[in-house]
């Protein structure tokens, strides 16, 4: 007897032993939330983050004792009209006797009064780790409110690196609801209105609900390894809800198609697990090797998030392997209940005719090459903006103002302009020329003087115990991502830096600060994107090559959903890097895009359009081993799997499109990148690109092998192509 397939033995057991099945799914989801919590989540430190020069500055910093404690502030301002200076005064004194009663507190300074009069602020250190400041700022924070509520004539704020960090983080956490109050009605109502049915509809959201959960879990081991950028668990969150609703709406479809046709229950899961399971397996394989090939870029943003998304498409692929077999086996008919009226009738009619489909395809099947030649120069114009796309990473200029906390920065930068971010000058000495190099630098900090690109308050040079390291910090008065500071960074870089220190022999300098971090990495994402692609494209078309066995059909993939790919990044660019969609997105354009977001989206983008490409090829060489010719296998396939792969696709545009209405331009910009190209590919490359090309190919599609026939009884061709013995379909597929 043939062996059968691992997702047919495996779906065999669960629904023979449903609730051991559904026991070990609820445990393994429990133990992951349980020991997730006890370990918690690592987060990058600076440490972690570094690229280039400025990677280099903050490694001597560190090295060398210069690097400090965790600074913060608070700013004392009018809410209205002119400030009271004694009024201030005594709020500042209160202030100071609160935060220096911290045992989190080293050193508060005395209040330092705005040029303009306006405000007054009272700056502050830290004790510990800048890296751990954020774990410690909430009681700061609350002697800060104290204040605040005591004195409701003026406006009393804490402004820092850690409690802005607080902020952002407090903020995530609410898009993250906002994403998951909106996200999970709509994607119930999606598949209420795919399936007809309310249990039907709830099972992929139950499903895809418990791998996001059980993946943040593991992810907080695993982030011992890969700590945690910021952003890994929205990654999660948003890739969990699509690709586990996806995963689950492809076997339950197959499922409910099976029994349809009069298949008994275990023999219809068992078809379902030979067919939209193993294209379950392979799409997963699919988006887990287009994310590993983050790690090739070597950097803590992206290996963190190629950890997550893998965890959470590992686990929503064994879910529906595993768990969902046996709900199938358990629930039986009751699936389809309760029934939604006119939706169940309009679903449950399984061998209908599917005439929109047909309709659509017809241009793409009797004019393949035209509608290919057409749709292809179309792809490639909106592809063409992509080479235009200017990296920035995100600044303190991006968050968004509805953010008290980046409220209170303004007001902080408008009275205090040595407060914007400065750039730190780190020197390195020789042995032996520690005083000349000191003297160098201390030549290239006057050069800066008089000039309007940087601000003009003294400064202090700190020194290493050693005397060979040195540091000091200046600022421009523009915002961080302003062509001015730009051009200061350059100033620093190429000119003032190589005319001055450079000129020591031996000597070594770099700088950092928030422009200089966002240049080095835009440029590190640059120099990494060509290796990421090679790696992707070579490793998708070797498991394309061996799933189908078919070069052609490697090669057609790698080059349909490369210009999918394309397309959306021109989109992506058409978007954000312009101000015409600002009211429409409700964002501010700093004309780039986030510099992680090409890298992330590229590999997430190929792995998704593998996603639907595995599901619809699937489809057709199943329809082709029926004998078949190229021309009706490709129509039988699309139109066959059209209700579904619609069904997914809206599921996952729901689930982006959410993301790009919250207020992060990050997840904005990575939301609606995502949402274009699976409309992309749901639309175009389904309906026109892949059907005209594979009709042009013809049986050239599964070069070098054939196509294995399944052997029909007689009138086999009257028969729908799923109109045989299960096994038929585990040796086959």
């Amino acid at each position: 007897m043939t062996k059968q397939p691992a997702t047919v033995r495996v779906a065999r057991w669960s629904a023979t032993h449903p609730w051991r099945a559904i026991t070990m799914w609820i445990a393994f989801v429990a133990i992951c939330l349980v020991v997730g919590g006890m370990v918690g989540t690592e987060k990058t430190t600076n440490a972690d983050m570094g690229t280039g020069q400025s990677g280099r500055a903050d490694e001597i910093s560190r090295q060398y004792g210069l690097d400090g404690a965790a600074s913060e502030n608070v700013l004392i301002t009018a809410k209205s009209g002119t400030l009271d200076r004694a009024a201030a005064d005594r709020v500042a004194g209160e202030v100071t006797a609160k935060l220096r009663a911290l045992p989190e507190v080293a050193e508060v300074a005395a209040p330092i009064p705005a040029t303009n009069g306006r405000a007054l602020l009272v700056p502050f250190t830290m004790k510990g780790s800048a890296d751990k400041a954020q774990d410690h700022i909430d009681p700061l924070l609350k002697a800060t409110a104290s204040v605040q509520k005591a004195h409701p004539e003026l406006r009393v704020e804490e402004i820092g690196d850690a409690s802005i960090g607080k902020g952002i983080q407090d903020q995530i956490g609410k898009d993250l609801g906002q994403a998951e109050l909106f996200s999970l009605p709509v994607t119930l109502i999606i598949l209420m209105v795919a399936f007809g049915a309310m249990i039907a509809a709830a099972v992929p959201v139950l499903l895809a609900i418990s791998a996001v959960g059980a993946s943040i879990g593991l992810y907080g081991l695993a982030s011992a390894v890969f700590p945690d950028s910021g952003t890994v668990s929205s990654v999660i969150t948003m890739m969990g809800m699509a690709v586990g609703v996806d995963y689950s709406l492809f076997y339950v479809k197959r499922e409910r198609e099976e029994r349809a046709k009069g298949r008994d229950r275990i023999d219809a899961i068992e078809i379902a697990a030979a067919t939209s399971g193993h294209a379950v397996v392979v799409s997963a394989i699919a988006v887990a090797v287009s994310m590993a090939g983050m790690y090739i870029a070597d950097d803590a943003i992206f290996s963190s998030l190629a950890t997550g998304g893998i965890i959470v498409v590992a686990v929503a692929m064994i879910g529906s392997l595993t768990v969902l077999p046996a709900l199938l086996a358990k629930l039986g008919k009751r699936i389809d209940r309760p029934r939604i009226p006119l939706l169940w009738r309009l679903t449950a009619r399984e061998d209908r005719e599917p005439r929109v489909w047909k309709a659509l395809l017809r241009p793409a099947l009797n004019h393949p090459g035209i509608t290919l030649a057409v749709s292809v120069v179309a792809l490639g114009a909106l592809a063409l903006p992509a080479f235009d796309m200017k990296l920035q990473n995100t600044s303190s200029d991006d968050f968004p103002r509805s953010m008290s906390t980046m409220q209170t920065y303004d007001r902080m930068t408008d009275a205090y302009p040595s407060k914007h971010s400065p750039y730190n000058l780190v020197a390195l000495a020789p042995v032996g020329k520690e005083k000349e190099t000191r003297a160098a630098l201390d030549r290239a900090v006057a050069q800066t003087r008089n000039n309007p690109l940087f601000t003009q308050d003294p400064v202090e040079v700190l020194v290493s115990e050693d005397g060979r390291a040195f540091k000091v910090d200046v600022t421009t008065p523009h915002i961080s991502s302003s062509t001015q500071a730009k051009a200061a960074l350059k100033q620093l870089r190429e000119s003032v830096l190589p005319n001055t220190v450079g000129k020591v022999a031996g000597a070594e300098f770099a700088v950092s600060g928030e422009t200089a971090e966002n240049k080095d990495f835009a440029a590190h994402v640059q120099d990494k994107l060509p290796l990421v692609i090679a790696f992707v494209l070579l490793l998708t078309f070797v498991m394309m090559s061996v799933t189908f066995r078919s070069v052609v059909v490697a090669l057609t993939a790698i080059g349909i959903n490369l210009l999918s790919a394309l397309a959306a990044f021109g989109f992506l660019v058409v978007v954000f890097q312009h101000t015409w969609a600002e009211g429409i997105l409700d964002f501010h354009s700093s004309g780039a895009i986030i510099s992680w977001l090409p890298l992330f989206l590229f590999v997430v983008l190929f792995g998704l359009s593998m996603d639907y490409h595995v599901f619809v090829v699937s489809r057709i060489r199943e329809a082709a081993m029926q004998g078949m010719s190229t021309k009706a296998a490709v129509e039988k396939g699309i139109t066959g799997s059209a209700g579904v792969i619609t069904s997914a696709a809206l599921v996952m545009v729901s689930v982006f499109v959410v993301f790009g209405t919250l207020s992060m331009l990050d997840m904005k910009q990575m939301g609606i990148g995502l949402a274009a190209a699976v409309l992309i590919d749901a639309i175009v490359v389904r309906i026109v690109i892949l059907p005209s090309l594979m009709t042009l190919l013809g049986n050239a599609n599964w070069w070098p092998s054939r196509i294995p026939r399944i052997h029909a009884p007689q009138h086999a061709a009257r028969q729908h192509p799923t109109d045989y013995e299960p096994h038929v379909y585990q040796r086959q597929l």
